[in-house]
């Protein structure tokens, strides 16, 4: 699969697991893993990131 950002290749490790975080070794990105339940395969979603409250 691809960077939905560069289109550069993204590297899944084989001992990865469904709601893990990787990120595009090009530019930064970072996409949250994904599981087909029939099919087991993966895919990519955005991650949300938490920005700091600060009190507000």
């Amino acid at each position: 699969m691809n960077c939905t950002e560069c289109d550069a290749g993204l590297s899944v490790p084989t001992d990865a697991m469904k709601g893990e975080i990787i990120s595009c070794k090009d530019c930064g990105t970072s996409y949250e893993l994904m599981r087909d339940e029939g099919s087991g395969q993966f895919s990519i979603r955005p991650a949300e990131l938490e920005e700091e409250d600060w009190g507000e």
